[in-house]
């Protein structure tokens, strides 16, 4: 078996709903990772990758038509590029690039590009639900016959609500997380972190030009005083944690790695970034739904002989804060090694592209810290959890 290697990782600012991304049609917003990694990388001798994974969570409208296929096309890449779009809900992204790297350790391919899209302003979380449901199991298209086996249907904000329950996590914990992920966002970005990842997008908004260079939600000067303020998003008042400011931001962006064999390495002359040891996924409980990083986590590790302690960066998708508190309490690990440049609290969660985002940007972590693993690591609606572990070269 061959090993596979991240080679490049990039990504889009994330712009925040309605904002500079407002104008942009989303396979233009899917094709510009693309159009950086050849701007970045050398493709004269190796030629462009054999296929190109795309993730994307609501596939309509602009997202539809398989986007994985239309961004290489919009990207100049040629007639002959395949590509596929996949669908693994918010785990989408990472799990595009879980399935190149098999496809690369198991000798299917040398080069190949995995990454995802979501643009949350043209094409809203839901787009794909009857417009015309009256229940919630109808709107999202769930058959009567889930419920034979499946005791009730859950939204993910009421899943998240369930977990600050069950792990015993107060409002105040969670405001904290998130005063932390937004802080340590604003750090990172005035000490210039993500300049690696990030690649600049030419926009036209309001008839007027524009380059946009990073991302546009966070906020971090906020405070647990101004959180504190913020109604329930779930539950009437008193009766829950979760709000606007511990939970992920809606964005627009798109992200993609270059993942290649180390022959194909050695060959173009490419130094890579990190090797992808191993990736997992699980299946949890559908209602609860969003505890899946806990056994994604603990199965990779053990399949490696690892524990926690020789992890030297995590990356944890803050889709609700309490998803990460619970991660936090069942594996032990350190918050001070998780999610050290901000998250997705801070700079928000474009489903489709997040996983592929948190996954490149722990090579760049690990560098900035001397470190050798890293490990990336989602919920998933419907109960799923996804991970991947990375070694620095």
């Amino acid at each position: 078996m061959q090993d596979a290697y991240i080679v490049d990782a990039v990504r889009t600012p994330f712009g925040k709903r309605g904002g500079s991304f407002r104008d942009i049609h989303a396979q233009d917003l899917a094709a510009a990772p693309l159009e950086a990694l050849e701007d970045r990388n050398d493709f004269t001798q190796s030629g462009y990758p054999e296929d190109v994974v795309y993730g994307c969570v609501t596939p309509i409208g602009e997202q539809g038509m398989n986007v994985g296929r239309l961004a290489p096309l919009v990207a100049g890449w040629g007639d002959e590029i395949p590509g596929v779009q996949l669908n693994r809900m918010c785990g989408s992204g990472q799990q595009a690039i879980n399935f190149a790297a098999g496809q690369i350790r198991g000798g299917l391919a040398d080069v190949l590009v995995a990454g995802g899209v979501e643009h949350m302003t043209r094409v809203p979380m839901g787009a794909d639900s009857a417009a015309d449901a009256d229940t919630y199991a109808a709107e999202t298209g769930v058959t009567e016959t889930y419920f034979e086996h499946v005791d009730e249907l859950t939204t993910q904000g009421e899943g998240a609500e369930r977990i600050a329950e069950q792990w015993d996590c107060p409002r105040d914990e969670l405001d904290g997380l998130a005063v932390d992920s937004q802080r340590r966002w604003g750090q990172a970005d005035e000490a210039g972190r993500y300049d690696e990842q990030l690649i600049s997008v030419e926009v036209t908004v309001d008839g007027e030009e524009r380059v946009v260079e990073r991302d546009e939600h966070p906020r971090p000067e906020t405070d647990r005083e101004t959180l504190g303020e913020l109604p329930l998003a779930f539950r009437e008042a008193g009766e829950g944690v979760v709000h606007a400011g511990n939970a992920s931001g809606i964005v627009d962006g798109a992200a993609a790695t270059l993942i290649a064999s180390g022959e194909a390495c050695e060959r173009y002359g490419w130094d890579p970034l990190a090797r992808i040891v191993d990736t997992q996924v699980v299946g949890v409980d559908p209602i609860t739904m969003l505890t899946g990083p806990i056994p994604a986590t603990a199965e990779l590790l053990e399949r490696n002989d690892l524990s926690v302690d020789d992890i030297d960066r995590f990356e944890v998708n803050e889709a609700f804060a309490s998803v990460v508190a619970a991660w936090l309490a069942e594996t032990g690990a350190d918050w001070e090694r998780t999610n050290v440049w901000g998250g997705a609290i801070a700079h928000g969660h474009p489903l489709g592209a997040t996983g592929a985002a948190l996954v490149g940007k722990l090579p760049y972590q690990l560098e900035a810290c001397d470190g050798r693993y890293g490990l990336s690591t989602m919920c998933i609606g419907f109960g799923q959890g996804i991970a991947t572990l990375i070694e620095r070269v």
